[in-house]
């Protein structure tokens, strides 16, 4: 059996599948891929798909399909999604063993 490309923890998922049972419009799924910028060069990005593209990369994990553009993939193999909550702030964190660094404000890495 093949390894997923990335895995999703509980808290990741359930915020993932609210998210998409607020939406109007049907999504297929979660894209998830990179952008350059940010103060260390590359940053996660992070949209609905309505449908998925030819170089995808389809992860179905706890019930949440998450579309890797093909292009961030190598970036991205190994990464666990996870959701976190505290008092000052909430949001999907990325537990990427590629990651070489982050800068200061964690909004950006590097490999």
């Amino acid at each position: 059996m093949n390894k997923q490309a990335m895995t999703l923890t509980d808290a990741a998922a359930d915020r993932v599948r609210y998210l998409m049972g607020q939406r109007e419009e049907t999504a297929l799924g979660l894209r998830i891929g990179i952008r350059t910028g940010g103060c260390s060069g590359m940053a996660y990005q992070m949209e609905f798909a309505a449908e998925r593209s030819p170089l995808d990369e389809v992860v179905e994990d706890k019930g949440v399909t998450v579309l890797i553009d093909g292009r961030a993939l190598m970036f991205l193999v190994g990464t666990e999604m996870d959701y976190v909550e505290d008092k000052l702030q909430s949001g999907f964190v990325f537990n990427n063993p590629n990651e070489k660094g982050r800068c200061g404000c964690g909004e950006s890495f590097h490999v």
